[in-house]
């Protein structure tokens, strides 16, 4: 099934414009994959830099909220940024409640078609589900993960936690819709000091998710289970971990991403002066860690 188009007006912020100019550098583009179509962002793909980099965005975001990385000059990797099932031109995944397993599906299916064989995986709070998820089933494949901001999932939560976590999401996307969601809830994903840039960017970008994308991803965060996946990757020692977290991020605050750098056992990086999405409003911060990790997985070091 493929992504529903977009039937609501998106507002459209004039501080953005600016953004946007700058991602036409990085041109949108699409592939056929044995589950689908899958669209994504990439930049240094033609070249021979590095290890290649996949970036995989969390519930109310796209491949475009990665900008700031993709103009990076510190990182020295080919980055490819997909829209994640159900989101841009990328089709939906078939289960209508699905669990991690079948965004793995889509992701291997996506690096097949593009030839890589070998990657180091970023995941940014609900795209850490996708990536342990991932990593844990073919660890030969995935040369390092870090993981900025990490959902947990509800998976092994008390069932009534499970779904009421589930159902108030639902309810909310339901009541406001996509362009509601980021007029009402984007500040909540930012410092409340961010500047109006990278709040507005935040914005812009969840009011782009696809209604029925998002359903599905909730979906994938009640079922979702990262510190069990962390387990399994870490047990297979294939490459090293990083676990970063903004110091004012109030989604997946502190604490509970501590929780996850436990399970790897590894020291939690605090961004200070970053919210939730740290990779947007501190990205020279996030960048340096970002580098860092990736010295490591190219090194081969743990």
């Amino acid at each position: 099934m493929q992504a529903e188009a977009l039937s609501f007006e998106v507002p459209e912020d004039a501080t953005v414009a600016p953004l946007r100019a700058r991602l036409d550098a990085f041109p949108y583009r699409t592939v056929a994959t044995r589950t689908g179509t899958v669209g994504y962002r990439c930049a240094g793909a033609d070249t021979e830099r590095g290890v290649p980099v996949v970036m995989l965005h969390g519930i109310g975001s796209g491949a475009a909220s990665w900008l700031a990385q993709f103009e990076a000059t510190g990182l020295d990797a080919a980055l490819y940024a997909w829209d994640a099932p159900g989101y841009g031109q990328t089709s939906n995944v078939a289960d209508a409640e699905p669990h991690a397993e079948a965004y793995a599906d889509a992701l291997e299916a996506w690096l097949d078609a593009l030839g890589l064989d070998r990657v180091a995986l970023v995941g940014h709070s609900l795209g850490a589900i996708m990536a342990t998820k991932f990593a844990s089933r073919a660890p030969h494949r995935v040369r390092g993960l870090f993981l900025c901001s990490p959902a947990g999932g509800y998976g092994k939560a008390d069932p009534d936690v499970r779904l009421s976590k589930r159902d108030s999401r639902l309810a909310m996307l339901d009541k406001l819709g996509p362009a509601g969601m980021a007029r009402e809830r984007s500040d909540n994903l930012v410092a409340p000091n961010a500047a109006d840039l990278p709040r507005a960017w935040v914005k812009w970008n969840m009011a782009r998710v696809q209604p029925v994308g998002y359903r599905q991803a909730t979906h994938l965060l009640s079922n979702g289970d990262v510190a069990g996946e962390l387990t399994k990757y870490v047990a297979a020692n294939a490459g090293p971990v990083a676990v970063a977290v903004g110091a004012q991020d109030a989604i997946t605050t502190p604490s509970a991403c501590r929780t996850i750098a436990d399970v790897a056992g590894v020291p939690l990086q605090i961004i200070e002066g970053a919210g939730h999405a740290s990779y947007v409003e501190t990205p020279d911060a996030l960048n340096l860690a970002l580098a860092a990790w990736l010295e490591r997985v190219a090194t081969g070091a743990r």
